[in-house]
């Protein structure tokens, strides 16, 4: 459980320094230059990220339950789940997706992370994704008070968003049928 939580406070606090202190970050920008800086947060991003999937996985070996769900939430969990990879690929295919989500990625995040605590009710389940949960509402809210900074995206286009609904379902389409068996260890049962 150890590394899970460490791995879920480096991934997000590194995620969250525009939230908690943005002229932090910016004097960090200003120091490192700005190949200096996306190395910085990309090795720390990584080095979370591994060290959560790897805790994650850890503490699934013996699990300690906080709650149980109706067995068909899972199908609640589907439904949901279905507009993820749409939402998730939106933030980089701008179109009326984007427009109407406003920041798909976070929107991706929640839902994903909400129809995962759904299902799952472990300890660690709650600390990870309610960890992401937690994070994505704070970063929104945090949005509406900082400036945005631009982000690399295709140009505006209403081919954007049939290529996010038929490539977002066509990946989920995948996790739910083969991959999230072969990468999660976790059959959908379908």
């Amino acid at each position: 459980m150890v590394y899970l939580v460490i791995g879920v406070v480096l991934f997000i606090g590194i995620h969250s320094i525009s939230i908690i202190n943005e002229p932090l970050r910016d004097r960090l920008y200003a120091k490192f230059g700005e190949l200096g800086w996306k190395g910085i947060y990309s090795v720390i991003s990584l080095v979370g990220f591994v060290l959560l999937i790897y805790g994650y996985g850890e503490a699934r070996q013996n699990p300690t339950i906080l709650y149980t769900t109706p067995t068909w939430f899972h199908y609640i969990n589907m439904v949901l789940m279905l507009f993820v990879f749409p939402l998730f690929l939106a933030a980089n295919f701008p179109g009326k997706i984007k427009a109407a989500a406003k920041h798909p990625l976070l929107a991706a995040t929640k839902i994903w992370a909400f129809a995962h605590l759904l299902v799952n009710g472990s300890l660690a389940d709650v600390i990870l994704f309610g960890s992401f949960l937690a994070w994505a509402v704070a970063d929104r809210i945090s949005m509406k008070h900082r400036k945005q900074r631009p982000i690399m995206a295709m140009p505006a286009s209403a081919l954007n968003d049939v290529i996010c609904v038929v490539l977002g379902l066509g990946i989920y389409a995948a996790f739910a049928l083969w991959l999230h068996t072969k990468w999660i260890g976790v059959s959908l049962g379908l």
